[in-house]
């Protein structure tokens, strides 16, 4: 099992100042994650969504923090992929070339963005984009692998030309799919690309979600196959924040959850902006308890089934405490069948400090116990 670190570059301080700052320590975080012994650092894509992300290039990013490590993978935790926010040969030439300046260290992952906020910006409707998304999505390793790639699409017209570069991985980096509800994960299942559940569900709907992946990967038709290669392979979300004060950490790691519920509301709900101010555990656990009964309440009224992708971000049961509780909830997860996990400490209240002591008990505790057990089991 494989640990890693998803960046958002969520704040609740937007000034040019803690804007900096964010990316600042996030390169921080990031080098010292290797240190620590992450496997891989993974960066959002999203657009004008005002302290939810202010990840809108994650190359960049990515490319940065290449420059600064030397083992850790980096990855694309997803390139939005419609064509005018992200053209299929722009996609094509970036990821090669990232992967080959970061020799072969580079993940890739597609989606399409979650709001008609982003859409809108480049001039679509939210809904009609999946049609575009599944056209871009094949052509992209196509151009990554093929001499020459000409294509007349739908939507994406492209001239015959020799595209440059190609891959440092051959035939190209293995791709994934974002997936925060039960019918984008079979598609990603599908088409034979790695999963990645966003979110905060609880591991026992993890556990479900993963046999829905694994069964839907097993029966899959090949000639739906994206990409030249399957990729089996299911990252779970965790959010986390770990310190031997374990009052400390779960105030920390609900706050920073609340912010993150708050801010995902407000952009794909109308919901208001979040809040920053700073409470107990419990008034923590009592503010996400009423935000989700009044979730359901409106579901209720608006006669829409309640699901627990509608749910989880209201679940508080996550990766906040000690080393010690963080393993327990971690070794859910793996019982739940998790090839990573996917942790999520950069939220928008967290700070800097709280992230790397994190950083610290993962390397020091919590990866080395995953390992030996990992370790124990294959020599028995």
């Amino acid at each position: 099992m494989k640990f890693s670190m998803a960046f958002e570059a969520q704040m609740a301080d937007t000034s040019r100042e803690s804007e900096q700052r964010t990316f600042f320590e996030a390169v921080e975080q990031s080098v010292y994650a290797e240190k620590m012994g992450l496997d891989c650092i993974w960066a959002v894509e999203h657009h004008a969504l005002t302290q939810y992300s202010h990840m809108s290039s994650p190359e960049s990013f990515l490319a940065f923090v290449a420059g600064k490590t030397d083992r850790i993978r980096i990855g694309h935790g997803v390139i939005c992929l419609p064509p005018a926010m992200n053209h299929p040969v722009k996609v094509a030439e970036r990821v090669a070339t990232l992967d080959i300046l970061s020799r072969g260290r580079l993940n890739f992952g597609i989606g399409k963005g979650g709001t008609q906020q982003e859409a809108g910006t480049f001039g679509y409707n939210l809904e009609e984009l999946q049609p575009m998304i599944d056209e871009a999505m094949y052509l992209i390793p196509k151009i990554m692998v093929e001499d020459e790639i000409e294509h007349d699409g739908k939507y994406i017209k492209i001239p015959r030309r020799a595209i440059h570069p190609k891959p440092y991985q051959d035939p190209h980096p293995p791709m994934f799919m974002a997936a925060t509800r039960e019918e984008s994960l079979r598609v990603a299942a599908q088409r034979g690309l790695g999963g990645m559940i966003l979110g905060f569900s609880t591991p026992e709907e993890t556990a479900r979600l993963n046999k829905v992946y694994r069964e839907a990967f097993a029966t899959r038709d090949p000639k739906d196959q994206v990409g030249y290669f399957p990729n089996e392979y299911l990252a779970v979300g965790c959010p986390i924040i770990v310190s031997t004060d374990r009052e400390k950490a779960v105030r920390i790691g609900l706050r920073g959850q609340r912010f993150f519920g708050q801010a995902i509301h407000h952009w794909y709900g109308a919901g208001p902006k979040p809040d920053v101010d700073d409470v107990t555990v419990d008034e923590h656990r009592q503010a996400v308890d009423a935000a989700k009964q009044a979730t359901i309440a409106y579901l209720h009224e608006a006669q829409i089934p309640i699901t627990a992708a509608a749910t989880d971000m209201y679940n508080t049961e996550h990766a906040y405490g000690t080393p010690e509780d963080a393993i327990a909830h971690i070794e859910r997860l793996e019982a739940a069948g998790a090839d990573e996990i996917l942790m999520l400490m950069q939220m928008g209240t967290v700070p800097h400090e709280a992230v790397m002591e994190t950083l610290t008990h993962l390397g020091e505790t919590i990866i080395p116990y995953f390992r030996d057990k990992q370790r124990r089991a294959a020599a028995a």
